[in-house]
């Protein structure tokens, strides 16, 4: 299934809730959700489908939802924009619904998550440390005018590239190119 990729960001609800004893509580459609979550109504709607949002109320078939329930869908965004897959999203939630004799599993469950992301973070760094040698080369090159001088200098490869070189001197490759050009 097709959704938009959207950035990360989610904004709050806006309105005052009521709490007492015997007001309403402010609730949600679909479409106002899906713009305070920064998801699409698809992706809510899917979610539903696939039993994640067991606590959503419906009136006339009309899905209805209310503040608490953005602080589940919060959980749900977080773990599919972290790549859990969605039978561990609905093995959590499954958890969640249990109650505290579940508290250990999904515990786990978060912790190997976590430690996913992490190893995320550590090749996207190591994929940084990449792009930044090639914009420092590039950089380079254009100033120099060539990259040729670079290529004869120094050719690492991204497992021998720890961070960007000290700024090599300019004017001296611009010295050596004009000379084998001369």
């Amino acid at each position: 299934m097709a959704e938009e990729k959207k950035p990360i960001e989610e904004k709050k609800p806006t309105e005052e809730t009521k709490t007492k004893q015997g007001q309403e509580e402010k609730t949600f459609t679909i479409s106002q959700v899906a713009e305070l979550m920064n998801v699409a109504p698809s992706t809510l709607r899917y979610y539903d489908k696939e039993g994640l949002l067991p606590n959503i109320k419906r009136v006339n078939g009309i899905r209805i939802f209310e503040v608490k329930d953005f602080r589940w869908l919060k959980v749900l965004t977080c773990l599919k924009n972290t790549g859990m897959p969605i039978r561990r999203i609905k093995e959590y939630a499954k958890l969640a619904q249990e109650g505290d004799k579940t508290i250990n599993e999904r515990y786990q469950l978060i912790k190997d998550q976590r430690q996913l992301v992490l190893d995320q973070i550590d090749q996207l760094n190591y994929y940084m440390k990449e792009l930044d040698y090639k914009e420092w080369y590039y950089e380079t090159a254009l100033k120099l005018g060539s990259e040729r001088p670079l290529l004869e200098k120094r050719n690492p490869s991204i497992d021998d590239i720890e961070e960007v070189p000290e700024k090599l001197d300019v004017k001296e490759l611009m010295k050596e190119r004009n000379q084998d050009n001369g």
